[in-house]
């Protein structure tokens, strides 16, 4: 076998190789010699076949399954003796000539071939003791508990039917169907058949519930509202719509129910201190999911600031790509153009080709830091993983729980973001970390700044 490097910059590797025809007849022969006390052709007894033949009837279809074994077990060999990794498949290109592919396939002739491949750059691990970080966290007020008290309340005291001539007053709970429709055209979401709502809870847009106080039980109505700008979908954000409605019933708050201990008994708790004590508990630990999602944000951006180096083309065009096809998917699908989103396309193929080697470059550094750490994701939390998917599928568990049986590759995948929650982990201890007191929007808003694209895809198996 000789192997001659014709290309070496950067990344990039090229190989020109040839392995003997003498290496591959010999391979041939040992294959044949496997197949000969199995194969039944007519004129000679099971295992009596001489090679010869075989080499006639057989020879050039496995020689082909040598050819490509050969060139397999050639590739891993060299970079294994460079000690290098390919950052993904190696690119073989053969000769295509067919009189020489014969040649080789007939045995006269040497299969010479060329391997083109990226490496995986050498990652250069930082200080994780030199980042400073500011955790963002919110104090619980008196006020906001209360405030959850109060809706928990109304969402759980009971209602009863006011009757067929009642009309709706704010605390209400009411059953609506709607439609809604943006210059005159219904949108995706918009619509319901029959839906609750307690009028007054903010559930609803901005202007929404005020405008059902005073309806009637069957009457129907058209509402006009406007999208806040800041609304999470953004292609309905700041716009204006008209939904038509219908007041299918109108439920009362029950009287004799009050926010008591009584009330906190009803729902299994000891008393009202008990109920008030399961609610902060309830807000201290969604708002600590969103200060630990924040603080991920924060390392990662450490770690991007950290970590300059050149990352294989190949990765980066494989993540822009699934990038692109669900942002050309959410644009065509929506009707919008690059042009109503302030933006072109070539500006925005510019953007997410940032995040996409920052997604790559990210992978390649959260790995290190695992592999030189000796990170790793125990089978119990595997499997904690795949319990904890099948259960968001409520009634689908069985089909979910054999999609994954089913799929090794989709199973594995539910590692990669155990994987590098725990690196995160890792670095956040070893950080300064110092606790930066925030309101609760301000810490909402943070966490919805942070989730714009710019982390590790988690589809990534480190």
């Amino acid at each position: 076998m000789n192997v001659t490097e014709t290309v070496n910059e950067g990344l990039r590797r090229q190989l020109d190789v040839t392995i003997p025809s003498t290496v591959l007849s010999s391979r041939l022969d040992e294959k044949l010699q496997d197949v000969k006390g199995k194969v039944q052709i007519k004129g000679f007894r099971p295992g009596k076949v001489p090679l010869s033949h075989l080499k006639k009837v057989y020879g050039r279809s496995v020689m082909s399954e040598v050819m490509q074994e050969a060139i397999n077990d050639t590739v891993a060999k060299t970079l294994e003796e460079r000690s290098e990794k390919a950052a993904a498949q190696p690119e073989i290109d053969l000769s295509d000539d067919q009189a020489v592919i014969n040649r080789v396939l007939d045995g006269e002739e040497d299969l010479s071939f060329s391997v083109s491949y990226e490496v995986l750059p050498p990652v250069s691990l930082m200080d994780f003791k030199s980042i400073k970080i500011e955790k963002p966290v919110v104090a619980i007020k008196d006020e906001d508990v209360d405030k959850e008290l109060d809706t928990f309340f109304k969402n759980n005291r009971g209602y009863e039917d006011k009757g067929d001539g009642a009309v709706v007053a704010d605390g209400d709970r009411v059953g609506i169907s709607f439609v809604g429709k943006i210059d005159g055209e219904p949108f995706e979401g918009g619509s319901a058949d029959h839906t609750h709502l307690i009028v007054g809870s903010g559930q609803f847009i901005p202007g929404f519930e005020e405008q059902l106080v005073g309806i009637k039980k069957g009457e129907e109505k058209t509402i006009k509202v406007t999208f806040p700008t800041d609304y999470q979908n953004e292609d309905l954000a700041g716009k204006d719509a008209e939904f038509e409605i219908k007041m299918l019933h109108v439920d009362g708050p029950k009287a004799d129910v009050e926010l008591n201990d009584e009330f906190a008994k009803s729902i299994g708790l000891e008393d009202l201190a008990a109920l008030r004590k399961a609610i902060t508990d309830q807000m201290e630990a969604q708002l600590d999911s969103l200060s630990k999602q924040r603080t991920k944000r924060l390392v990662l951006d450490a770690l991007d600031d950290g970590h300059k180096f050149d990352v294989p083309e190949k990765l980066v065009e494989a993540e822009f790509n699934a990038i692109w096809n669900r942002v050309k998917h959410e644009v065509e699908h929506h009707g919008k153009t690059f042009e109503s989103e302030g933006t072109t396309e070539d500006k925005a193929r510019e953007d997410y080709r940032k995040i996409a080697e920052r997604r790559v470059r990210l992978g390649l550094v959260v790995a290190e830091i695992g592999n030189t750490n000796e990170i790793t994701v125990s089978d119990e939390e595997h499997q904690q993983a795949l319990v904890n998917e099948v259960r968001r599928f409520q009634g689908q568990e069985q089909q979910v729980y054999d999609y994954y049986r089913k799929n090794p590759q989709a199973l594995a995948s539910l590692r990669a973001p155990i994987f590098e929650n725990k690196v995160i982990e890792y670095v956040t201890e070893l950080a300064t970390v110092t606790e930066k007191p925030v309101e609760r929007e301000e810490l909402v808003r943070l966490v919805r700044e942070g989730e714009e694209g710019f982390d590790i895809d988690s589809d990534h198996d480190h």
